[in-house]
């Protein structure tokens, strides 16, 4: 069972591991840098921990010694990578598959824009950016 433990101090985050943690937990993401006070909080609370994560600005801030002695003990302390491609899609499946249909049919930009309610150079975005692996829509 993997727990995201986040706080804004070094006192809030070991009182909220303290009540997150226990035996079921095998994995651990903290927001702040793990040091040896949370190390310690997460194994006396966790023993079956095997993996604990931390933001990638964090990590090399964190001390070789811990890393080195965490593996000693099978528990592996890793940046927490974040999933590429920048921020969350604004328009979902269908509004692109709307653009790209109504593209298709020769409808104009500005009236798809109009209709669909989303700006011009967004619906010209979504039909290219779909069509560039097909054909290219022109519109006015």
């Amino acid at each position: 069972m993997k727990v995201r433990v986040k706080a804004k101090t070094y006192s809030e985050l070991i009182r909220k591991l303290d009540e997150a943690l226990n035996e079921d937990v095998s994995e651990v993401y903290v927001n702040l840098r793990p040091t040896k006070e949370v190390i310690v909080k997460i194994l006396e609370r966790s023993p079956n921990v095997r993996k604990i994560t931390c933001p990638p600005s964090l990590y090399p801030k964190v001390s070789q010694k811990v890393i080195i002695a965490l593996n000693q003990l099978g528990v592996e302390l890793l940046p927490e990578s974040y999933p590429r491609g920048g921020r969350p899609k604004k328009y979902d499946e269908k509004t692109v598959k709307q653009v790209v249909e109504m593209a298709r049919k020769g409808v104009p930009m500005k009236e798809i824009s109009r209709k669909l309610g989303i700006p011009l150079r967004t619906a010209y975005y979504l039909a290219n950016l779909y069509a560039s692996s097909h054909t290219s829509f022109r519109g006015e």
